[in-house]
C-alpha cells in the first residue's frame, strides 16, 4: 500500500513542505493535510493524492495509519496539535517535529516511552526551497525512518544530519534565527545608504541586492567567506576603512556572538 504522510499544520512552512513533496517524482505517498484554515490550501484540488482535513478527529476517521506524522505548528501550540495524534498513528509510525526548542523527550512524555520522534530545525528560506534544516534522530530509529525525514525535508533546501540533540539548541541560533539577522543587516545597510544621501528606494535597491548577490556568491564559490573578503579588500581603499569599523573590538563580531549566545540561551529556555 502506499504510504500515507500525515502533516499536521501547513501554513507557511508546511505548504512550503508540501510543494516540495509534490514535486519530489521519486516519493510515491498519500498525503493527509491537518489545517483548520484552508482558504490558502486550494491548489491541492489538482492533486489527487493529497486530503485535506480541519481536524486531527476527521483525519483519523479514515481509518489509516500515517508511515511518519510532520508537525509543522507553532511550539506554543503544539500541545493542543499533539492531542488525539495516536488515532493517526501504527507500531511503525514516526513523528517529525519542525518547532523549535521542543526536545524529543517532551513528546515520548506525551505520545509514549516507544515513540519514534525525530527532531528538526528548518528555516525560512525553506519558502522558496533554499532552506536548511538540521535533522536529530536517536540511534536506535530506523535508518529507513531516518531517510524517510531526510528526503521529506530535502523538499524545502539541504539537509544536515546531527547526532546529538543538544546542539539542536545553537542550531535554532543561527540557521533557525539567522535569516533574520541577514534581513536585519539588509535594513541597516539600507538606513546608512540614505544616512550618506542615497534617496530611499536606491538604497533600498542597492543593499538588498548587495546582500543577496553575495549570499549567493559564497554558495557558488569555492574559497571560505573570509577568503572572499580578503579578495574584495584592497589596502588603504573604501572597503579597507570600512572594515576597519566593523572588525573592531567592539565591531560586529563580538556583538554577534553575544546575539547567537541569546538566541541559544532563549531555545534552552523553552525546551526545559
Amino acid at each position: 500500500m502506499t504510504p500515507l504522510i500525515t502533516l499536521i499544520g501547513c501554513g507557511k512552512m508546511g505548504s512550503a513542505m508540501l510543494h516540495g513533496w509534490l514535486a519530489d517524482q521519486s516519493l510515491a505517498a498519500d498525503f493527509a493535510i491537518v489545517e483548520p484554515f484552508q482558504d490558502h490550501l486550494g491548489w491541492t484540488a489538482a492533486h489527487k493524492n493529497v486530503q485535506l482535513f480541519d481536524s486531527v478527529e476527521s483525519c483519523a476517521a479514515i481509518g489509516r495509519a500515517a508511515r511518519i506524522v510532520v508537525l509543522a505548528v507553532k511550539p506554543q501550540m503544539m500541545d493542543d496539535a499533539i492531542a488525539g495524534l495516536g488515532a493517526l498513528a501504527g507500531p511503525d509510525t514516526g513523528y517529525l517535529s519542525i518547532a523549535a526548542g521542543i526536545p524529543t523527550r517532551w513528546f515520548r512524555d506525551r505520545l509514549g516511552d516507544d515513540a519514534m520522534v525525530l527532531r528538526s530545525m528548518p528555516n525560512t528560506p525553506a519558502a522558496i526551497g533554499k532552506g536548511v534544516t538540521a535533522l536529530f534522530a536517536d540511534p536506535d530509529t530506523p535508518e529507513a525512518m531516518v531517510m524517510l525525514a531526510d528526503q521529506l525535508l530535502s523538499g524545502i533546501g539541504t539537509v544536515v544530519r546531527i547526532n546529538d540533540e543538544s546542539l539542536m539548541d545553537a542550531v535554532t541560533a543561527v540557521s533557525g534565527s539567522g535569516p533574520a539577522y541577514v534581513f536585519l543587516l539588509a535594513e541597516v545597510m539600507t538606513h546608512a545608504a540614505i544616512e550618506v544621501g542615497l534617496p530611499d528606494g536606491l538604497a533600498r535597491q542597492l543593499a538588498e541586492a548587495t546582500v543577496s548577490g553575495a549570499g549567493a556568491l559564497i554558495a557558488e564559490a569555492d574559497e571560505p567567506p573570509a577568503q572572499l573578503r580578503v579578495n574584495v579588500t584592497s589596502k588603504g581603499g573604501t572597503t579597507a576603512a570600512a572594515l576597519a569599523v566593523l572588525m573592531a573590538d567592539d565591531g560586529l563580531a563580538p556583538l554577534m556572538e553575544r546575539a547567537v549566545k541569546a538566541a541559544r540561551d532563549r531555545s534552552v529556555e523553552l525546551g526545559s
